[in-house]
């Protein structure tokens, strides 16, 4: 059985774009160069043909995945969350109360991670720290460098 996935809106899309192109674009291509490699002769030597081939499994299977997931995928539904507490797709304000440093962090699905970008997977150690947590609280998170004390400045929703 299939695991469920949750993405945003967005997320899912930008999934199904990928597996459009896949399909589109590289689907084609590949079959165009396992023709041009047939065409070259005895195909028991030809490592073009070996190559095209194990290129276009590849792709069959990335594509078959892909799928999979967007079949299993749910959307997240913004409207029945707790404003007042941390979960996923909260923007979450949290100060190191060992040296004063504030950051804040989007947590979303952990395929939408993209830390330059202030997206803080919900599965990673400091999101589980701070899931349920509301405004004032403090809460200790393990993380490979030890233990560090945050305290939830401020939570909203993007």
């Amino acid at each position: 059985m299939a695991e469920t996935k949750y993405f945003t809106e967005k997320g899912l899309q930008k999934l199904r774009d990928e597996v459009e192109e896949l399909i589109r674009i590289q689907r084609p291509a590949i079959s165009k160069q396992i023709a041009e490699a047939r065409d070259k002769g005895d195909l028991s030597e030809n490592a073009e043909y070996d190559a095209a081939k194990e290129a276009q499994g590849m792709l069959e299977m990335k594509i078959a995945k892909l799928q999979d997931v967007i079949r299993n995928a749910r959307i997240i539904d913004e409207s029945k969350m707790d404003s007042s507490k941390v979960l996923i797709l909260s923007t979450v304000k949290i100060k190191n109360l060992s040296n004063g440093a504030e950051m804040t962090y989007t947590l979303v699905p952990e395929n939408e991670a993209d830390l330059k970008q202030g997206k803080l997977s919900v599965s990673s150690p400091v999101a589980k720290g701070l899931l349920g947590k509301k405004v004032g609280d403090k809460t200790t998170i393990d993380i490979p460098a030890g233990k560090i004390i945050f305290e939830i400045i401020e939570v909203t929703r993007s």
